[in-house]
């Protein structure tokens, strides 16, 4: 089997976005070195200032097996500060790693850092990028629009691994067996995914083996990543091969194109792109991920390789209901989750947490009148959420939570109530990092909080994220509550790393 990663990705996104793909042999230390800087380059035939990492566009893959510890050491030559986060990647009790400005301090303009992380129990392929300044999208132009309240545009077009139409070339052995690894790492836009003539086996999302099903196309969501495997043909018969990922539910489609070519292809593909879902088919998304559904007898790192982690009946600790809305607070307009749009601190969370300084904050799922706030949801070691996004709105929204997978129990139209429960998925449900929120409608996911630390939950469109619409779950042992973060035992959560950046309140301690 031969893998081949795929980086979908709307034109404005102009990060450095890899995957970092994950599986089994004996574990080691790795160690990378990489340059962050800028380049010029012109994916569409205009140039564009992108981030490159050691000159690279998309960036180098990250190959690593289950339990390695990896070692990146980051050398900033922007003229920015800098994060790296890492998409999908659980950082188990280590959110010290996690790169978002709530957990770390930034890099700054001509420092380096080194991220010393394990990958601990989790197979599957997942992708990391800037997490700061909109580093992902083409920085402080857009930056400026969104302050004063310009909406994104739609995609200009869609690249594929950082490339233009008919750009993106891979070449099949007949009746060879291919693994590709699929990731939407744009700013705002769904895509749909197909091969002209070639059907796909879905066999894996986010770090999760999936009952194996063939699909012609396959919708991916901003922040998703999944792996199919594509049988080549026996016979080409000089014959070559659409690869699509077009844009879903905007006004006008866009695609990116691939080309497939066997050894007797003369010449590219002629005649019109294969045909996929209708631009605005909502229903045939929503019923494609309802299709999916965990694998409960693969072989793979979860809570329990054979399939006896009964989440369905686990007593719920507590319900959120998380209602995503778009305000104007103050003269500005912010992004929010059940009226609340983040406001960072001028210390990140975790270390205020460390060094025992007061912080106001409230929590996310408290209604209140617009406003902005640094948003906690506190909570205890193995409590188990059930977690509801509301979209009142008519886009789709998609949504991550760092340091955790979640069982995906159900989604439907219109408000969610406590009828919906008697229809979730409480057996076999996909468990994931990253899922979407159709427009006018509810998804329900399932958590079990088992991982102590401070984790972002999060809108994985750029301009929401960056207007605010997140906020973090603090996961504390029952047992050290009250205790100073200092005398917490490694045992139950890494100890604050030699390295670690102070700023702020944090800078002199």
């Amino acid at each position: 089997m031969n893998p081949i990663r795929l980086l979908t990705s709307s034109e404005l996104c102009l990060c450095t976005c890899f995957l970092l793909v994950l599986f089994y042999r004996g574990w080691s230390q790795l160690f990378y070195d990489w340059t962050v800087s800028y380049s010029q380059l012109a994916p569409l035939g205009v140039d564009k200032q992108v981030i490159v990492i050691n000159g690279m566009f998309p960036g180098p893959v990250l190959y690593a097996s289950t339990n390695d510890v990896v070692n990146v050491s980051i050398h900033n030559n922007l003229r920015e500060p800098f994060l790296m986060t890492w998409n999908g990647v659980q950082m188990r009790k280590n959110s010290w790693q996690d790169s978002v400005q709530e957990t770390n301090c930034p890099i700054l303009p001509g420092q380096n850092w080194t991220y010393s992380f394990q990958l601990k129990d989790q197979i599957g392929s997942f992708f990391y990028f800037p997490s700061l300044l909109l580093h992902k999208a083409a920085g402080g132009d857009l930056r400026a629009s969104l302050e004063n309240g310009v909406f994104l545009p739609h995609p200009d077009g869609i690249l594929i691994n950082g490339l233009g139409p008919n750009q993106a070339r891979f070449e099949f052995e007949p009746s060879a067996t291919y693994r590709l690894r699929i990731s939407n790492v744009g700013l705002k836009t769904s895509l749909n995914f197909r091969i002209e003539g070639h059907p796909m086996l879905l066999v894996e999302t986010e770090g999760s083996y999936l009952i194996q099903q063939y699909y012609d196309s396959l919708d991916i969501h901003v922040g998703q990543s999944y792996s199919v495997l594509v049988t080549a043909k026996n016979q080409a018969n000089g014959k070559s091969y659409y690869m699509v990922a077009s844009s879903r539910f905007t006004i006008l489609e866009h695609s990116g194109i691939g080309v497939i070519h066997y050894p007797d292809s003369a010449g590219d593909p002629v005649g019109p792109l294969p045909l996929g879902p209708g631009l605005s088919n909502y229903n045939f998304s929503i019923e494609q991920a309802r299709s999916m559904r965990w694998d409960l007898i693969a072989s793979a790192a979860r809570p329990n390789p054979q399939g006896s982690y009964h989440y369905g009946t686990i007593p719920i600790t507590r319900t959120l209901i998380l209602e995503n809305n778009v305000m104007v607070i103050g003269s500005k307009r912010r992004f929010t989750i059940n009226g609340i749009s983040f406001m960072h601190s001028d210390t990140p969370l975790k270390l205020l947490d460390y060094f025992q300084l007061n912080e106001e904050s409230k929590y996310a799922a408290a209604a209140v009148l617009p406003s902005s706030a640094t948003s906690i949801v506190d909570a205890f070691y193995r409590d188990f959420f059930h977690i509801v996004f509301q979209n009142p709105l008519l886009e789709v929204q998609s949504w991550h939570i760092d340091g955790y997978n979640f069982f995906v129990v159900g989604m439907g139209w219109g408000l969610w109530d406590e009828s919906k429960k008697a229809g979730y998925n409480i057996v076999d449900a996909v468990s994931r990092s990253t899922v979407q929120v159709y427009p006018l409608s509810w998804t329900a996911i399932l958590m079990e909080l088992d991982n102590i630390g401070t984790w972002n939950l999060r809108s994985q469109n750029a301009e929401n994220w960056y207007l605010g619409q997140e906020l973090y779950i603090r996961v504390k042992g029952v047992w050290n509550w009250l205790d100073e973060q200092s005398d917490i035992s490694a045992r139950d959560e890494a100890p604050i790393p030699d390295n670690v950046i102070k700023c702020g309140r944090a800078a002199d301690l």
